[in-house]
């Protein structure tokens, strides 16, 4: 929590931000971003040094001064003046004619009216600060218009959710997903369907499966593709009917000649798995990408859960992909976890960055297969990844294990489900295998942080996250990596480069060449040496929620703040924090802290983060930091850690956006390098 600035005291990045207007939230959780909503008071006045590090000259200005043209690197330049509400005043004069009774009710009756516009105006300008014209309801909403991303894969209109069925299919990527062509709402959905032949420039395509069956009236949910042996793909989906009782159901395409698979039909099987006993037809979804074993045999799993909220995966088997048969044992299961919802189940490579189709030692040529029944050492290069989608939490979690075929059951090298794949706004996701490349790709559903009011004025809802390639972490070999696929890279512009700088304790530099919504950072610090820290108070149970930004330690938070206006009344900062533990030993957090992003209403303005390993042979800290309008992507330590935020800025939005580099710790930092790429936007046409 940031303190009162005197006129006596530098001036903090914790004052700056406690005397923010903060932005109402629609969760709970936003309430434990620190301080309440207070208006701009003035600050105070401060002097400023200059001094040199490295090979760059800073100002280092502790209090506000006005702004000018910075150099290479220049200190922020803050103005915390009283924010005035502008009022209006109305009269009316002309001539009174005592004997005109008509003429003085008829001057009443307009000076009442006056009046009451005048109220009705005022009052407009002081329920919406951040409205440049209140009268117009167009304005009110105006920074809704700025938040449309320009390098992420979003429809043209109305509402997204999962992504759904992504495959690479004769030379195209196919991305399927939870979409309602009638509203900017979820409602019930259809099959939008996109292609690309990079994965950063798409087309729309008509849909590709929508609710016109009895078995899935109620909507076409989430499903899975799986390529055949013959190189054919099939979907298998969700349908949901009469209040949404849930089945399972087959399509495939009209024509699998057609490359773009325009064309989907339903099988006439349909539906294909009803729920079994003991699972309630409303806990039965969402189908994970089929595989192939020795004994012939293709297998699926389901998410569902038990009547005493056991999380579980069902599994399934199948000669055909049309009469599937439940099998005895689950795949998994976890006490209280609630309903397990778009189960992914796939191995990875216990070194290197290659993916593995999941049915590549099983399925294909005889000698394969033999391969696999003759040599069990073949597959003991590869974990197996059980991810989940909490329904209870809206969390993505996985666990890393071995999978019995056998059994055919997973077990996790550590109980529970796991770790979480992102730490901020990143749902029902969803991988393939990429034939292409030989890689696996993960998607997920980046959903919005305004209200349903908000997204309807602004037409549209959700963006997917940037697609991520995803390994395992040989390092640790607990943990998976996640990395922007590097087709993303293609779309990078200018690039400015920051040499090696010391941020000072409370120092706000802004950075050059970090204008614009639409930016690809690359931040690397050197580890703070601990040691040569005196002893210290235990600060064990600090969380990210606990002040964000403003909360000072001794290392941290340093990081850097984007989506930031002149004056860093709204900015979104990322940064790492050392936490000093009871044992004497120390932990490093990276939080994404949302509390201060914007200063329109309701907004969920959660603060992001978790502890990230930091192994002993590592001297740096590092984050690449993806930024686009509305969204925030953070991927920590190459990958170890992710963080997604949507924010809505109101003042920092186009051209009018910053980015800036800060110490809020009381000791010194080492800023090692810094690369800002300006990023193009991409190609979305419908075909």
């Amino acid at each position: 929590m940031g303190k009162s600035s005197s006129v006596n005291e530098p001036l903090l990045v914790a004052d700056i931000e406690s005397q923010t207007p903060r932005a109402k939230s629609s969760s709970s959780a936003a309430g434990t971003a620190g301080g309440s909503s207070r208006g701009k008071g003035k600050a105070p006045l401060g002097k400023s040094q200059e001094y040199v590090s490295g090979s760059v000259k800073i100002r280092a200005q502790e209090t506000p001064l006005p702004a000018s043209s910075p150099p290479s690197v220049q200190q922020v330049s803050v103005s915390c003046s009283a924010a005035a509400l502008a009022g209006g005043d109305a009269s009316s004069s002309g001539p009174r004619n005592n004997n005109n009774t008509g003429s003085l009710c008829t001057l009443l009756m307009v000076s009442v009216a006056l009046l009451l516009v005048v109220v009705f105006v005022t009052t407009q300008f002081v329920a919406d600060p951040y409205d440049n014209n209140p009268a117009s309801d167009d304005s009110k909403y105006a920074f809704l218009k700025a938040s449309h991303t320009g390098f992420h894969f979003q429809p043209e209109k109305n509402f997204m959710n999962d992504p759904n069925g992504p495959m690479y299919y004769k030379g195209y990527y196919h991305l399927f997903y939870q979409y309602n062509p009638k509203d900017a709402v979820w409602g019930p959905p259809s099959w939008g369907h996109a292609i690309s032949t990079d994965l950063v420039h798409w087309s729309y395509l008509e849909l590709a499966l929508v609710p016109d069956a009895w078995y899935d009236i109620e909507g076409v949910w989430s499903g899975s593709a799986t390529i055949l042996e013959d190189g054919t793909p099939v979907m298998m989906y969700t349908g949901a009917r009469n209040g949404q009782h849930q089945s399972q159901s087959v399509a495939v395409p009209v024509d699998p000649s057609d490359p773009l698979l325009r064309k989907w039909k339903k099988v006439p099987e349909n539906p294909v798995l009803l729920n079994p006993t003991g699972i309630s037809p409303h806990d039965f979804r969402d189908p994970t990408t089929a595989w192939l074993e020795a004994d012939g045999l293709w297998r699926i799993t389901i998410g569902a859960k038990t009547a005493e909220k056991t999380g579980i995966a069902l599994m399934y088997q199948s000669m055909d992909f049309k009469h599937w048969e439940l099998q005895e044992t689950w795949l998994a299961q976890v006490n209280h976890t609630g309903m397990w919802e778009c189960v992914d189940f796939y191995p990875v490579l216990e070194e290197g960055k290659l993916g593995i189709d999941q049915s590549v030692l099983l399925r294909g040529t005889k000698k394969e297969r033999q391969l696999a029944d003759e040599q069990p050492e073949f597959t003991s290069k590869f974990k197996y990844v059980l991810k989940v989608s909490l329904d209870d939490t809206r969390h993505d979690h996985y666990a890393l294990g071995t999978y019995s075929t056998d059994t055919h059951q997973f077990t996790p090298d550590a109980p529970g489900v796991g770790p979480r794949y992102d730490w901020g706004k990143f749902y029902a996701s969803k991988t393939f295998y990429d034939a292409k490349t030989s890689r696996r790709i993960l998607w997920g559903w980046a959903n919005e942080s305004d209200s349903e009011e908000q997204d309807r004025k602004k037409g549209w809802a959700s963006v997917q996250a940037i697609p991520r390639t995803i390994w395992l972490d040989a390092k640790t070999g607990s943990n998976i990596l996640q990395w922007p696929v590097e087709e993303v890279d293609d779309l990078r512009g200018a690039l400015t480069t920051t040499p090696s700088v010391v941020l000072q304790p409370r120092d706000v530099v802004k950075v050059e060449g970090g204008d614009g919504p639409q930016l690809d950072i690359e931040v690397v610090f050197e580890k703070p040496d601990v040691t040569i820290v005196p002893q210290v108070i235990p600060d064990e149970e600090f969380d990210c929620s606990q002040g964000g930004s403003a909360h000072r330690g001794v290392f941290g938070p340093f990081g850097i703040l984007v989506l930031t206006d002149d004056e860093v009344i709204e900015h979104t900062a990322v940064f790492f924090y050392l936490t000093p533990m009871n044992n004497g030993g120390w932990k490093t957090r990276v939080c994404s802290d949302q509390s201060r992003s914007s200063l329109a209403p309701d907004l969920d303005t959660t603060v992001y983060g978790s502890f990230v390993n930091i192994l002993p042979t590592e001297d740096t800290l590092s984050f690449r930091v993806l930024v686009d309008h509305s969204i925030v992507e953070t991927f920590v330590q190459g990958g170890r850690l992710a963080i997604t935020s949507r924010v809505y800025p109101t003042l920092a939005i186009g051209e009018k956006s910053r980015l800036f580099v800060f110490n809020n710790g009381t000791r010194p930092v080492t800023l090692k390098s810094l690369n800002v790429y300006q990023m193009n936007s991409i190609a979305m046409h419908a075909i």
